[in-house]
């Protein structure tokens, strides 16, 4: 990766130049049996997309908070990322009232409205499929993003030295983000290629860099599994074989 990255959208770009079409999220939820591969290039087309529905349709900027409610999954790896790239907060499992604007999953509904800012909703389903019914007082994320431009260049540079993540009350820089996150890589043996096994929740630093940072900083990939306790131990093993996973964490 490029020694001047200094925020996770800067990761990703480089991700994106170096090998666009190798995999960088592989998502599995064992409660519905569904599995997702996503390319960096897809990946990137997703941020894209959900950072210029941050910055333009709802009028995100730098220095705002988005409670992200959401449990570890591919779309929660997109708008941490997308916020990065417009240059708000992502303050995970954050107090929806005190924040700009929250994204919560249909388990989070109901603590997410305390937020006076704008909603937006994540059905969660498989292919990132819509709610049924759109959640009053929400934008529907599936709705919303498809229209989204493929491209996404912020109004304002992202300054790497302003708060990008808060995590079990911990905040940090874009910069110190990175830094931990190649930390974490040289620590686990991710390098290009690697692929890295995760059923860690997504609220808490260890649970964010195994299931992303550590793999995007390190040029590997993320096997990100949800509801991963209600896989049987022969089950775990194959999974582990067919995707030629080389590092698990948690």
């Amino acid at each position: 990766m490029n020694a001047n990255d200094r925020t996770p959208a800067d990761l990703l770009r480089s991700a994106l130049a170096s090998d666009p079409g190798r995999p960088l999220i592989t998502f599995y939820d064992d409660a519905t049996g569904e599995r997702v591969e996503l390319s960096v290039a897809t990946f990137a087309n997703w941020v894209a997309k959900t950072a210029n529905l941050l910055q333009g349709d709802l009028a995100a900027e730098p220095g705002d908070r988005v409670a992200v409610l959401l449990p570890a999954h591919w779309q929660t790896a997109v708008w941490l990322l997308a916020c990065s790239s417009v240059g708000v907060v992502a303050d995970v499992g954050g107090d929806p009232a005190s924040a700009d604007l929250v994204v919560s999953g249909p388990d989070s509904l109901d603590a997410a409205r305390a937020c006076s800012g704008e909603r937006v909703a994540l059905a969660l389903r498989p292919l990132g499929g819509r709610f049924p019914q759109v959640p009053g007082g929400f934008a529907d994320y599936a709705v919303e993003v498809p229209s989204q431009g493929d491209r996404f260049a912020p109004y304002a540079p992202v300054d790497p030295d302003e708060v990008a993540l808060v995590v079990d009350g911990v905040e940090l820089t874009g910069a110190e983000l990175v830094s931990r996150a190649r930390a974490d890589a040289g620590r686990l043996g991710i390098g290009p290629g690697a692929r890295v096994l995760s059923g860690l929740s997504y609220d808490t630093w260890d649970g964010l860099s195994g299931g992303l940072y550590a793999a995007l900083a390190g040029g590997g990939s993320v096997v990100l599994c949800r509801h991963l306790g209600q896989l049987a131990e022969e089950g775990l093993e194959k999974r582990m074989s067919d995707e030629r996973v080389t590092v698990t964490v948690g």
